[in-house]
């Protein structure tokens, strides 16, 4: 809509017309979004109007007093729905009974996004052919277009620091990745180390819808406290595409967007018993990598980076998307030629590029407990692997546990070898509550106290240090996580190094990310009754 300028003296107008099980919720979605322009349907029918664009055909839309231009409902025309078709063979906006009443086509236009939607446009509809027009795909011109803004959607995500991020695409019905694999999120967000990854979850409108958002949040409360971010409905998921590195996703369109963004794309499902067995969306389906989602999920991803090759999937994307870089000029020279009679003037120039809002992902609280491997390299730098715990989900024992003291769940901080408050602002200071929680944690090795983003006391048993991140030359000052910290130290201790030779500094090692870390000892005098009580 945005390509109908209002200072070309146009005035847009919305509605909900009647037939859709999704559209509870739409029409206050709506006016929250374009305020006082929202219309009833009967309103809508009452009036007269130069234009009416829908994004998908319904009969009820030759009630509207104007010419209808409808535009591809996602990435082209690919989904069986008979409910709508009223046959098994016409993909969803292309049948004959969506396009005609009466004998008569309803739409003035069918927009396609490439030209060999006309051949099935033509098999299915053949009276409907005349009013068809390629205008390509404006919303993945927009994703081209927010390329560049790829580090800001990322730093908006929290993906910094060298991890990278796993945006899992779910479409809806029983063969959608969440119909299939309802598990996954959880099982992603639990399977991938936490500092090396991040992992974030787009769901089709319709799953909102169906199932409310109160519902699904709390479906989501499980891996939203182990990490996961998940993507409002009406706004973000373009953003994600962009800042992802790897996409999971099933035959839905955000998934097809995806790979046409060259992102490295694995399929949970391929929803082929819904969709036209000829459309570029099965053929996706049958060509696309397939991740299993019973198998090593982190392995998975890493075989896929390595065996990664977009030129495989560019034929099947290049066949659904046409004129993408003019699908913008397309759509809008078509616009105005609707309202030319009234004196509206199309445009001398192009649209401007246009990228996508910034993503404003729902998110949980932060882990308060992980499960903690790793060694000391031969070089002294410590390698850490972390991975968030969820109750009821310890099927392996990956190494010790570090967990904060804020945790729900005392049998974990019990359990732990690593203890760490992780809240600067909160009494007694630092070093005092280090020493305060020795007795109380005798199972632990480590104590681990926030003082701000880059610093902490750390407790060793008899010894007490603060520790603070070393700012690289040319570079931010690295923020401090102290479990991370606390972790760092324990394996230090495990692989045999002394709480003495910390003074030294130590280099933590998250993947591709190292941060150093300096160690110093209290003076006396500052801290002599904090260290007689250690």
């Amino acid at each position: 809509m945005d390509l109908l300028r209002t200072e070309d003296g146009i005035a847009k107008y919305y509605t909900v017309n009647p037939g859709s099980a999704f559209a509870d919720g739409l029409h206050e979605y709506l006016a929250s979004v374009v305020g006082q322009n929202v219309l009833t349907w009967k309103e809508a029918t009452r009036r007269s109007f130069q234009l009416a664009i829908s994004c998908a055909v319904h009969p009820s839309m030759r009630r509207l007093d104007a010419p209808l231009m409808v535009m591809p409902h996602g990435a082209g025309y690919n989904r069986l729905v008979s409910e709508s078709t009223g046959d098994a063979t016409s993909p969803a906006g292309l049948s004959r009974r969506e396009l005609v009443h009466h004998g008569k086509v309803v739409p003035t236009t069918i927009g396609l996004s490439h030209h060999d939607q006309l051949a099935t446009l033509f098999r299915t509809c053949p009276e409907a052919v005349p009013r068809a027009e390629v205008i390509g795909d404006w919303c993945c011109q927009r994703i081209k277009d927010s390329e560049g803004q790829r580090d800001w959607y990322r730093e908006r995500l929290g993906v910094t620091d060298g991890r990278r991020l796993v945006v899992v695409h779910s479409t809806w019905s029983e063969h959608s990745l969440l119909g299939r694999h309802p598990r996954l999120p959880l099982d992603l967000v639990t399977a991938l180390p936490a500092d090396e990854f991040a992992v974030a979850a787009v769901f089709h409108p319709n799953v909102w819808a169906r199932h409310s958002w109160p519902t699904v949040l709390e479906r989501l409360r499980k891996p939203m406290e182990a990490g996961l971010m998940v993507i409002p409905p009406q706004e973000g998921w373009r953003a994600a595409v962009v800042a992802s590195d790897w996409v999971v996703g099933d035959h839905g369109s955000t998934t097809f967007y995806s790979a046409a963004a060259e992102r490295l794309t694995l399929l949970a499902t391929t929803g082929i018993e819904e969709l036209d067995p000829a459309s570029p969306a099965a053929v996706f389906g049958r060509t696309a990598p397939a991740l299993d989602p019973e198998g090593d999920l982190h392995a998975q991803l890493l075989r896929a980076e390595r065996d990664h090759d977009p030129g495989v999937l560019r034929p099947v994307i290049d066949s659904q998307l046409a004129d993408v870089d003019k699908s913008g000029e397309l759509t809008q020279r078509r616009l105005y030629e609707f309202l030319s009679h009234r004196g509206v003037v199309l445009p001398r120039h192009p649209p401007d590029p246009s990228p996508v809002p910034d993503p404003e992902p729902e998110r949980g609280r932060p882990p308060t407990a992980y499960e903690v491997s790793g060694t000391v390299r031969a070089d002294g730098s410590v390698e850490v692997r972390r991975w968030p715990m969820v109750a009821g989900r310890q099927e392996q024992e990956r190494g010790f546990y570090a967990v904060a003291a804020e945790s729900p769940h005392a049998l974990w901080a019990q359990s732990a070898d690593v203890v760490a408050r992780t809240v600067a602002v909160a009494e007694p200071t630092p070093p005092e509550w280090c020493v305060s929680q020795a007795p109380k944690r005798p199972g632990a090795a480590v104590l681990v106290a926030r003082i701000d983003e880059a610093s902490a006391v750390v407790r060793l048993r008899g010894l007490l240090f603060e520790a603070r991140t070393v700012r690289p030359w040319g570079g931010r000052q690295p923020d401090l996580d102290p479990l991370l910290l606390g972790a760092a130290v324990n394996l230090w201790l495990m692989h045999g190094r002394s709480g003495a030779e910390l003074t030294k500094g130590m280099v933590v090692r998250t993947g591709q990310r190292t941060t150093r870390v300096a160690f110093t000892r209290p003076v006396d005098d500052r801290v002599g009754s904090v260290r007689g009580a250690s």
